[in-house]
Order: structure tokens, then sequence, then C-alpha cells
């Protein structure tokens, strides 16, 4: 892999085949998941994998993002698309302390590699531009998912949104002070 290159995304960038060489396929075999204040795991397989139809949803949010003041970051190699993630452009919580982090994928064929890391701290400093103290992630509850959170270090979110927490109830609602 030549040296993965980040960059800011306008609406643009965001076509209709943004996403048509980008491979989303998680297979999940253990999720973690919170019972009366402890994490505990348990065995729960399941494949994400996302067609041409969930694309086209994802692309319509990423535009949606920038359209209200957020921001969107790709990850390429030698000019394809290998990741990217987004941080949305509203803050909420009850100081307004917090911009969601909704999108952060790296192409199933180049996970392991640090780009996921680049991404995140790219959103990091994006967010705390827009005036965020945290970000807020509703994260995947898969082992592997959440073992990189935990690596860049989020820790449980002090306060839950309603709102992104009822889209998924089994995301683990999570964030990162800035």
């Amino acid at each position: 892999m030549a040296e993965c290159v980040l960059r800011e995304l306008n609406l643009a960038d965001l076509g209709g085949d943004f996403l048509s060489g980008f491979h989303r396929r998680q297979e999940t075999r253990r999720v973690w998941y919170i019972e009366d204040g402890e994490w505990k795991q348990k065995d729960d397989f399941f494949i994400d994998e996302w067609d041409g139809q969930k694309k086209q949803l994802v692309i319509e949010d990423l535009k949606n993002c920038v359209r209200t003041g957020g921001s969107v970051v790709g990850a390429y190699d030698a000019g394809m698309l290998i990741g990217f993630a987004n941080v949305e452009g509203t803050l909420f919580g009850s100081k307004g302390q917090y911009l969601e982090l909704p999108y952060i994928h790296i192409s199933s064929e180049h996970r392991g590699k640090g780009i996921g890391k680049k991404l995140f701290a790219s959103c990091c400093r994006l967010a705390r531009e827009k005036g965020a103290k945290k970000l807020y992630i509703a994260a995947h509850p898969s082992v592997e998912t959440q073992q990189f959170y935990r690596s860049v270090g989020c820790v449980l979110a002090a306060e839950i949104n309603p709102r992104i927490y009822e889209k998924e109830p089994l995301d683990i609602q999570l964030e990162r002070v800035l």
C-alpha cells in the first residue's frame, strides 16, 4: 500500500459512484453489551454488508452532513477510496459539548493498517474546530469495533442522545473527550 492520503470532501466529491469500489463487510461472531452497568460478551453471529442501495443511502447521509455544516473525510490510496468518516455539524448535549461521529469505515481489504486511527484523529481535530468538547459515537457492538474505539480513547457516553440511541438500540453509546 502506498501512503494513505486523507482529504476533506465536498458535495462534488460525493457523487453517486463515491462508494462504488468500497467494500463494507463485517462478519461478527461476538458482541459486547452492557448489563447492570457491566461490560459483558456473548456469541452473536451476523454479517453486515452494504449493497448498492445501502451505499446510496450512506452517500445521501454524507451529503446532508456537508450541507448542514459537518465534515466528511476520505482516505485514499492511489486515488482509490479506502476509508471515510464524518462529523456532524450540530452541537448537542446538556452543555452543547458533543458532535456526532456517525460513520467511520475502512474498506474490508484495507483494515488493520492504521487508517481508521488516522481518520479518527482527523475527525477529532475537525470536531474541536467546530467547538465540540467531545465526540459522540453510537458504535457497533462487535468485539473488534469496540476494541478499535477503546484503542483511541473512547469510553461510555456520560449522556445518551435518545434520537441516536433509538436508531440502533444495540449499539454502544460512546464518547471521546477532545
